[in-house]
């Protein structure tokens, strides 16, 4: 991307700082300029569901199936030596992006979801026996919890879960109780999709580590926002989907450390993660193939390369600095209204704020406010516990993103006491 179609010298307004120019970037995504329900601004507010994709990463996908697509590896015709450069560069940049030791820890799945499931299903099955122990959290999506289930069903493991305080905080002291010597895998997410909240994921894993266990963050809702270092948090597995960094749908990570993801037994087979086969004896790639049978989502990793050479250019310091303005004003203006409870008011949040309106049904109060334009989550959000924990059937939740601005706050503002109104 031209970095200069993002980032300026100087840039003024209240939704701009010295290297972000929030207008700019908006201009890089065409669903933004969209009017809707007769001629109102679309106010995109679901990015922690799915972000909207510029058109850096539109025009790549695109730009491959025009010029150059092909099926990858083992092609000896142009277009597939293309394919295959552009599908592998997507996995370097994947790689650069984490900060990964090397390339082949780098995994392309369908998504954060294939990526858990892999995980327990391979390293899992391997390594786990009855009587170990999984740690979870109670903010984890159902996809970080369901598939260590099936797994506690085949293998009578034991699920432990980390509780939370009433504002959503990580009790660090009551995980640190959990540990013990059966230990094997601790699971959490690096920040709550539900919440918002931040993980102290570093101190997690240096106390999970000091039990001999292992650690898998997943982090669809960190990526976006923050710099994430593996390398430096000494993390084992790490997961995102591309689809919540503003790249594809259909495409996620799995990263994982070279020696573990080696010992580990294929999930699927056929495709790219043979070395030979016979009817009598197949044998098996080494990581990364090992764990990419069949045809990969080429357009997808070429698309996810691009999002990540977007969010790159902007800098996710910037990002994030931009949008923690955007959640603390969120935040004033919703604690100021009548009858709005926020759900999830941790020490540490990333760009999420989830709510219930008094009295009001939050799938009402998402219908109504559509109509305003705004377009904000309602529901469970995959974490059933959570709202279990906090006594609600479902909330709002409005999630930011890089484009997001505090005018698009105001209308959302605006659209709630329109809603609460309307139901008084």
């Amino acid at each position: 991307m031209n970095k200069s179609s993002s980032v300026v010298e100087i840039a003024t307004g209240v939704n701009s700082t010295s290297a972000f120019d929030v207008e700019k970037i908006r201009a890089d995504f065409p669903i933004l300029s969209q009017k809707i329900y007769d001629g109102k601004p679309l106010v995109y507010l679901d990015n922690g569901a799915s972000a909207q994709k510029p058109r850096q990463v539109i025009d790549a996908m695109s730009d491959l199936y025009e010029t150059r697509y092909s099926n990858v590896h083992r092609g000896v015709h142009w277009t597939s030596q293309q394919s295959t450069n552009a599908y592998e560069a997507g996995r370097q940049k994947a790689g650069a992006f984490l900060n990964a030791a090397s390339d082949n820890e780098i995994i392309f799945t369908s998504g954060a979801t294939e990526a858990i499931n892999l995980v327990a299903a391979s390293w899992g099955r391997a390594n786990l026996k009855a009587g170990d122990e999984v740690i979870l959290t109670h903010m984890e999506h159902h996809s970080n919890i369901v598939p260590w289930q099936l797994l506690r069903q085949e293998k009578d493991i034991v699920i432990k879960v980390v509780p939370i305080d009433d504002d959503g905080n990580f009790l660090f002291d009551e995980f640190e109780k959990l540990l013990t010597d059966k230990t094997k895998m601790v699971a959490v997410t690096h920040v709550s999709n539900a919440l918002g909240t931040i993980v102290p994921v570093a101190d997690v894993i240096k106390a999970a580590h000091a039990k001999g266990a292992l650690v898998l963050l997943d982090g669809c809702q960190a990526v976006p926002h923050q710099s994430v270092d593996v390398q430096a948090l000494g993390a084992d597995f790490y997961v995102f989907s591309g689809h919540k960094l503003y790249g594809p749908t259909g495409i996620g990570i799995l990263w994982g450390r070279e020696d573990i993801l080696n010992a580990m037994p294929p999930y699927q087979g056929g495709g790219e993660m043979i070395a030979s086969v016979t009817f009598e004896k197949t044998t098996f790639q080494k990581a990364p193939h090992r764990f990419e049978a069949g045809t990969p989502a080429i357009a997808e990793v070429v698309g996810l390369g691009a999002a990540i050479d977007y969010v790159n250019a902007i800098g996710l310091d910037n990002i994030a600095a931009h949008e923690h303005g955007v959640l603390q004003y969120a935040t004033e203006r919703l604690q100021a209204m009548d009858g709005v409870t926020i759900i999830g008011n941790a020490r540490e949040k990333a760009a999420i704020v989830s709510f219930v309106l008094e009295d009001i049904h939050p799938h009402d109060v998402g219908t109504f406010i559509d109509r305003a334009g705004v377009a904000v989550r309602v529901g469970h959000h995959c974490a059933q516990p959570v709202m279990d924990r906090f006594g609600v059937a479902a909330t709002a939740r409005a999630s930011f993103g890089l484009y997001n601005t505090r005018p698009e706050v105001d209308t959302l503002v605006d659209a709630l006491e329109e809603t609460r109104k309307f139901f008084s």
